[in-house]
């Protein structure tokens, strides 16, 4: 970071100040300044122009002579943009002149104007204006005591009211908020005049709370490291593929079961190797059992004839 020293109000040093890399030792984007101070004065304009056309001026609603045999130009109207009094041909309406810029945009032509009002020493930073009461003598005799000449663009804050009427009857001064810098106003001032309450500090980094490791005596890369290796250690699960759809609990309970008991497939297929001693019975019955003789079933007619006498 770039040093200056620090100023007083009677012109004395008072030590030195930090200016900040990312907003005063930049390299001057001179295309960036030029776009968002174009825009900045285009927003400026109001742009309530207006005229009007032939349609809109009172009158010529006539026509002037009649269409042949007076040796001039044929008229529908008195009106017509040609004539005085006439309507204006493609005039200015009233119409928005806003561009439209990005922040980032902004800031950058912001710190690039800081940058090269730095680079040419044209920053000044104060350490208390000190104005108890506001007076402009004071403020005239602060300005010639630093040795500024030329615009002076003071940066002060929305309180200091004593600071800004000190200054504000001074006609080579412009005073500006510090929420309000903008790079216009820098670059149509020749000196930058900050308070060291209201110097920009740039952009700041985040700041990790470390406070829980460092109760307990851990470093915070070490614990950070601790973090990774848990992670790591946990199982990867793999989401369903939503193509294949939701499995069958039938498949899923017949997968459990070959997990947990691969020895039973095996004595399955020994069993069915075995003897036929270990095959079931079958439950038909024997053939002698089923079977009748023809001896049985044709009976002698003698004794059909008997069995018939003795129903009798």
């Amino acid at each position: 970071m770039a040093e200056i020293t620090l100023k007083t109000t009677a012109g004395r040093d008072a030590g030195s100040v930090e200016l900040a890399d990312s907003v005063f030792g930049i390299r001057p984007n001179v295309a960036v300044m030029h776009q968002v101070v174009t825009a900045q004065l285009a927003h400026r304009r109001a742009g309530t122009h207006s005229t009007k056309t032939r349609s809109e001026v009172r009158g010529g609603g006539a026509k002037p002579y009649r269409q042949k045999g007076t040796g001039n130009a044929r008229q529908g109207s008195t009106r017509s943009p040609q004539f005085a009094g006439g309507g204006i041909a493609l005039g200015p309406k009233p119409r928005s002149y806003v561009q439209r810029t990005p922040k980032k945009m902004i800031k950058l032509a912001l710190r690039s104007a800081l940058s090269d009002r730095a680079a040419s020493g044209k920053v000044v930073v104060v350490d208390d204006w000190g104005f108890g009461a506001p007076k402009t003598k004071d403020a005239q005799a602060a300005l010639a005591a630093l040795g500024l000449d030329g615009s002076v663009l003071v940066v002060v804050e929305s309180f200091d009211t004593a600071v800004a009427r000190s200054f504000r009857n001074l006609t080579e001064v412009q005073l500006i908020k510090s929420s309000e810098l903008n790079a216009y106003d820098v670059l149509c001032n020749d000196w930058i005049v900050f308070s060291e309450s209201n110097l920009p500090k740039g952009d700041a980094a985040p700041v990790v709370d470390d406070a829980p490791q460092r109760a307990r005596g851990q470093d915070p890369a070490e614990g950070a490291r601790e973090d990774d290796e848990e992670r790591a250690d946990e199982p990867i699960v793999h989401a369903e593929d939503p193509a294949e759809g939701p499995r069958d609990d039938e498949q899923n309970e017949s997968e459990l079961v070959t997990a947990l008991a691969p020895d039973r497939s095996e004595d399955d297929r020994s069993g069915g190797e075995g003897s036929a001693s270990d095959e079931p019975q079958s439950s038909e019955p024997e053939a002698s059992e089923t079977n009748v003789t023809a001896s049985d079933e044709a009976e002698s007619p003698e004794r059909v004839s008997s069995e018939g006498d003795h129903s009798k």
